[in-house]
C-alpha cells in the first residue's frame, strides 16, 4: 500500500508489531496525539503518556482503550514547567524505544511565563530539549537502552521564520504569538538535525515531521474568525480540502516511529509519510519544508543555549 496525503495512522502500523517496545509520547490527550497512541498501541507498544490535565487525559483515553495491545500508563506532564518534565521522566523505567514529542501550544492568553521565556518557545522546544535530555540514558544503545528514534512534531507554520538567536523569547521586538509559534516549529527541526549529529553515534536517530494542517486542540484559542482568515474553513463552513482528519494528521509522526527505511536515518522533515518536498513557486501554504530556516551553526547555538536556560533555570541535567 503506498501512503500519501490521505493515509491514517492505523493504516500506517498494518503488520507492524511492537511488542516489547516503549514509546513515550507528550501530549496524548487529543487530536494528533491521541491518534497517534492509538495506532502505537494497536501495533502492541507499551505506551507512557504525558498529558497536561490527567483526567481529562483519562477520558480520553477511555475511547482508545480497547485498541491498545500494550501497557499504557498516563502520567502529569507540563512541558512549560522544567520541574514538571523532570518528575515525568523520573517515572519512566526501562528502555525508551520511542520519544514521539508532540505536544504544543500556539495562541495562548498569556505570551510569557513568570521565568521571562515565551510560553511556545518553552513548550514546543525547550521542555521537549528538556526531557531528550533526562530520557537519553535509556535510548542510547548499551547499558539502559538499545537506540531510538525521536518523532519531533513540528508544522508548516516554520517557513520563512528562522530562529532569531537574539531574540528567542520576543523580549527586544513587538510580541507575535504567531510568528513566536513559528519560529518555535523551526527550533524543533533545528534540534532534530542537532539531536542526530550528537547522538546518533550511541543509536538515537530524530526526525522532524510536518504533520498538515488539522483542527485539534491546538487551535482552541484561536475563534472561528480567525480560522476562516487562515483558510481552515471556507465561506460556506466547510473544510478547505487540504485539511485532514487527526487520524491522517498523525500519520506521518507514527511513519517516523516505524518504518524501517528510516533505520538509523535521521536530520530529516517528513511530510505525507515520505520525506517533505522543498518548497518552491508551487508549494502550498500548508506544506513543504524550507530549508533556508535550518543550518548546522544555527542548531548548534539553539542546543547550546537551549543548555545554558536549563541551567540558569536550576532544573538539573
Amino acid at each position: 500500500m503506498a501512503f500519501g496525503f490521505h493515509t491514517t495512522a492505523a493504516e500506517v502500523v498494518a503488520g507492524i508489531d511492537l511488542s516489547g517496545r516503549q514509546a513515550v509520547l507528550t501530549g496524548a490527550s487529543s487530536g494528533i496525539g491521541l491518534e497517534t497512541a492509538r495506532a502505537l498501541g494497536m501495533a502492541g507498544a507499551d505506551l507512557v503518556l504525558g498529558v497536561r490535565d490527567v483526567a481529562r487525559g483519562e477520558a480520553a483515553l477511555r475511547g482508545i482503550a480497547s485498541d491498545i495491545k500494550g501497557g499504557m500508563r498516563l502520567l502529569r506532564l507540563e512541558l512549560s514547567d522544567l520541574a514538571s518534565v523532570a518528575d515525568f521522566a523520573a517515572q519512566v523505567a526501562g528502555p525508551v524505544d520511542l520519544l514521539i514529542a508532540n505536544a504544543g501550544v500556539s495562541k495562548t492568553p498569556e505570551a510569557h511565563l513568570p521565568n521571562g521565556l515565551d510560553i511556545r518557545f518553552a513548550t514546543n522546544h525547550l521542555g521537549h530539549f528538556r526531557l531528550a535530555h533526562l530520557l537519553k540514558p535509556q535510548m542510547a544503545g548499551g547499558e539502559f537502552g538499545r537506540g531510538a528514534r525521536i518523532v519531533v512534531v513540528g508544522s508548516a507554520a516554520h517557513k520563512g521564520m528562522p530562529v532569531r538567536l537574539d531574540d528567542l523569547q520576543w523580549t527586544q521586538r513587538p510580541h507575535f504569538d504567531g510568528a513566536a509559534y513559528a519560529e518555535s516549529k523551526s527550533a524543533n527541526i533545528l534540534f532534530a538535525q542537532e539531536a542526530t549529529r550528537r547522538w546518533g553515534g550511541e543509536g538515537i536517530f530524530a526526525n522532524a515531521v510536518l504533520p498538515g494542517s488539522s483542527l485539534t486542540g491546538l487551535q482552541r484559542h484561536h475563534g472561528e474568525a480567525l480560522k476562516r482568515k487562515i483558510g481552515f474553513i471556507r465561506e460556506d463552513g466547510s473544510l478547505d480540502p487540504m485539511m485532514k482528519t487527526a487520524a491522517q494528521a498523525a500519520a506521518t509522526s507514527v511513519w517516523a516511529a516505524v518504518a524501517p527505511e528510516l533505520d538509523e536515518r535521521g536530520g530529516l522533515v517528513l511530510e505525507d509519510c515520505g520525506e517533505a518536498l522543498p518548497v518552491g513557486p508551487d508549494t502550498h501554504p500548508w506544506a513543504g519544508y524550507d530549508a533556508s530556516v535550518a543550518d548546522p551553526q544555527t542548531a548548534q547555538a539553539l542546543w547550546d543555549h537551549s543548555l545554558e536556560l536549563v541551567e540558569r533555570l536550576d532544573a538539573p541535567r
